[in-house]
């Protein structure tokens, strides 16, 4: 037996897929003792496995840097939000939550607005510069923003994300048509649903890895990805520059008499838009005991 270290690009069923430095992918099943520690391998895990050259065990999974449950990737460097910027229309709170969720993590949130070629989308790319969050706008029809969104992936582990329809495969085929992944067009045809993408799976691409998922409902930031009430502030990188300069230190930054974001939110220097989305997500976690989710 051959001792080989790679990433894992997909797993189905209790197999692994795992891609070793030199290219070559082997199926592989994991060791018992993972189930024993609770520990289940995900995609994007780097990994050492034991082959006889045809099949493997995975035997070490290597620590990981950040994960997330729903879809379950490990070791990500960015999250690429995708909205169409018409049919359908932006949700912001969402795309909010997205990013919020990445930065907490130590994921590099990336938002870029598809069907460009439909309506113009630099107030809602704007919004995004302005909390210094890249972003761009993009159309799988006019070629718009298809080599700057190309660019994103190199010497990166990413997953890309968003709402049924909004054109992630087909902004995808745009820049690796080899991939053939099915657009929504095909999907109706062949009787497969709405959603078009089923199953994660890394792959190469630009000189990284993406990993396409089902959609915005696979990040249940309610019940699975919580952030912390201490720690939602820190998760808008456009607070940073005034969090320590309100006049409280206990500040939640909601509606507080001499709270330096609310004034940077009334002088236009933060989007109102994303300041709607912190103060709905404080709400939805205030009450919320991080021992409450260890029961």
């Amino acid at each position: 037996m051959q001792k080989i270290n790679g990433i894992i690009i997909k797993s189905t069923a209790g197999f692994y897929y795992v891609r070793s430095d030199e290219g070559k992918i082997t199926e592989c099943k994991a060791r018992g003792v993972f189930r024993k520690q609770k520990l289940t391998p995900l995609v994007g895990d780097f990994v050492t496995i034991e082959t006889d050259g045809v099949t493997g065990t995975v035997t070490e999974i290597a620590e990981r840097k950040n994960f997330l449950q729903r879809p379950p990737v490990a070791n990500l460097d960015k999250l690429i939000v995708i909205s169409s910027v018409r049919e359908p229309s932006p949700n912001l709170p969402i795309i909010d939550k997205m990013t919020a969720i990445a930065v907490d993590k130590g994921i590099t949130p990336v938002v870029v607005f598809s069907k460009a070629d439909l309506e113009d989308a630099s107030e809602y790319v704007d919004i995004y510069r302005k909390a210094g969050i890249e972003s761009f706008a993009v159309s799988s029809q006019t070629g718009e923003g298809i080599e700057k969104f190309s660019s994103i992936f190199r010497d990166s582990v990413c997953v890309l994300t968003g709402n049924t329809g909004v054109g992630k495969s087909s902004i995808l085929n745009c820049i690796a048509p080899h991939l053939e992944l099915a657009t929504s067009h095909i999907s109706n045809k062949l009787g497969r649903g709405r959603h078009t993408t089923r199953t994660v799976e890394l792959y190469e691409l630009c000189g990284g890895f993406i990993a396409d998922t089902p959609g915005f409902s696979s990040l249940d930031f309610e019940n699975v990805d919580i952030i912390l009430k201490e720690n939602l502030q820190f998760c808008f990188p456009e607070f940073e520059d005034y969090i320590n300069t309100c006049k409280f230190v206990s500040c939640a930054h909601i509606c507080e008499k001499g709270c330096s974001i609310c004034q940077a939110v009334a002088d236009g220097k933060i989007p109102v838009t994303r300041h709607e989305s912190y103060r709905m997500m404080y709400d939805e976690v205030k009450d919320y005991k991080e021992w409450e989710n260890k029961q």
